[in-house]
């Protein structure tokens, strides 16, 4: 029981072993207290296909049958979100000889897999209701336990909503920023981010058990255990109507193209990200929606030359985030990821297409400025030649910082985080500003 615990609790003191106390019992609730999260919700989103395959094959979901199915489910206890102190406590009254039981009032066959995995003693209803006799019995019991705003703000991925500041690229490249058109691209954001956050909340849900075996995304509220997906799954429509809401306040036809990403992104969570490339081509395309919901929301004319730099650009960012993320895996010798259709060995290949994307981007802008479509907006276009070095320094320290596994985020991120990153833009926003 000992090693077992010690694999889910954290590195503290141990309590030295002393005599068994006369028969005493520690009883430990199994929902609350143990398990930082509801088991009939970890037990249909561990096995969300099949139950719901099951579910749909009774063609009755009533409790009964639900019930089935999710005893049925197939869980991975060695990754389930125990909490801390309770496994402590579980250990220090093993190493005083103590027997240490979990109580349970349903799911008696995943109660009892939880006790094997943990080496507890048995499962039982309730503390009276030992299967010794014990002259003290401690019963830790549920616990209440509150989400703070900044688990939530975590679960809704704010730091993500640099990605939506893509919707006022129409109003600079355009020169348009008007009140008006500011004021739409602002309601634009607002969108994008709720809509996106919703996504999120989604993607993480049925990301639960991946996430979980990840090293670093199992600290993930929810495949923590410390956002309830009760609670997820009510703010996911939250999320979404208000995101609509602030769409009807635009026009109809942002109403459109939010809808699109918001099939998009759905379908990607449930399958797109699994089928390898589509997924690269279906984040350089919501990426791009970004900027014609811009475009749409303001008002403006969007320009065939900035959607085909676009596609390019994110294009090559979104294969930089999978060879990263590749990169890390092969750092830590772990085997090649579940939920993704890609392997370690194909990182070269990965690389390999990252650079002629971003060398196609540059290449896309470099024929804009030579093109006519730019002495309309800028009396000095010559000096948007001086554009291409920070653009070709970017994409290349991009994918050095990816190979030398130092990008722990998605690319974007990393541009706002990222010193070298940070100077590279606003040197690019100089020579565009200069250049008008």
């Amino acid at each position: 029981m000992e090693q077992a615990l010690r694999q889910h609790a954290p590195d503290r003191p141990e309590a030295a072993p002393s005599p068994a106390a006369g028969g005493r019992a520690l009883v430990i609730d199994l929902e609350g207290a143990l398990l930082r999260s509801d088991l009939a919700w970890e037990a249909l989103f561990a096995d969300l296909g099949r139950s719901l395959a099951r579910l749909w094959a009774g063609r009755s979901p009533n409790k009964p049958v639900l019930s089935r199915v999710l005893a049925r489910a197939r869980i991975d206890y060695a990754h389930l979100p125990y909490d801390a102190d309770v496994l402590n406590r579980a250990l220090a009254a093993r190493a005083r000889g103590e027997k240490v039981y979990l109580a349970a009032r349903r799911f008696e066959d995943h109660a009892a897999a939880i006790s094997a995995h943990l080496g507890f003693d048995g499962v039982i209803a309730r503390a009276d209701a030992l299967p010794v006799a014990a002259e003290t019995v401690d019963h830790v019991s549920g616990q209440s336990r509150r989400t703070d705003w900044r688990t939530w703000l975590r679960a809704l991925r704010v730091y993500q909503y640099a990605k939506n500041t893509l919707v006022f690229v129409p109003l600079v490249t355009a020169h348009q920023m008007s009140l008006e058109a500011l004021g739409d691209a602002l309601l634009a954001f607002f969108a994008f981010s709720a809509c996106a956050s919703g996504a999120y909340l989604m993607n993480d849900l049925l990301d639960l058990v991946a996430d979980r075996a990840h090293p670093t995304k199992r600290h993930r509220p929810l495949a923590a255990g410390q956002l309830p997906i009760a609670h997820a799954l009510a703010a996911i429509p939250a999320l979404w109507l208000a995101a609509v809401a602030a769409s009807l306040c635009i026009s109809g036809l942002f109403v459109a193209v939010l809808g699109a990403y918001l099939a998009t992104t759905i379908a990607y969570s449930l399958f797109l990200k699994r089928k390898m490339l589509l997924d690269v081509v279906t984040l350089a395309g919501l990426y791009t929606l970004r900027i014609i919901a811009g475009a749409v929301g303001a008002g403006v004319v969007l320009s065939e030359w900035l959607l085909m730099f676009s596609l390019f650009v994110f294009t090559s960012l979104a294969l930089i985030k999978r060879y990263s993320e590749l990169t890390m895996r092969q750092g830590a010798g772990l085997s090649d990821p579940a939920n993704r259709d890609y392997r370690v060995g194909d990182l070269q290949v990965i690389a390999a297409m990252a650079a002629a994307s971003g060398m196609n981007a540059v290449i896309v802008f470099s024929l804009y400025v030579s093109s006519s479509a730019v002495t309309p907006l800028y009396s000095r276009p010559w000096m948007l030649w001086l554009m291409n070095p920070p653009l070709l320094y970017w994409f290349g320290r991009a994918l050095m910082m990816a190979h030398r596994r130092e990008m722990p985020d998605d690319p974007i991120l990393y541009t706002f985080r990222d010193n070298a990153s940070r100077i590279t833009v606003a040197a690019m926003i100089f020579i565009m500003l200069a250049a008008i």
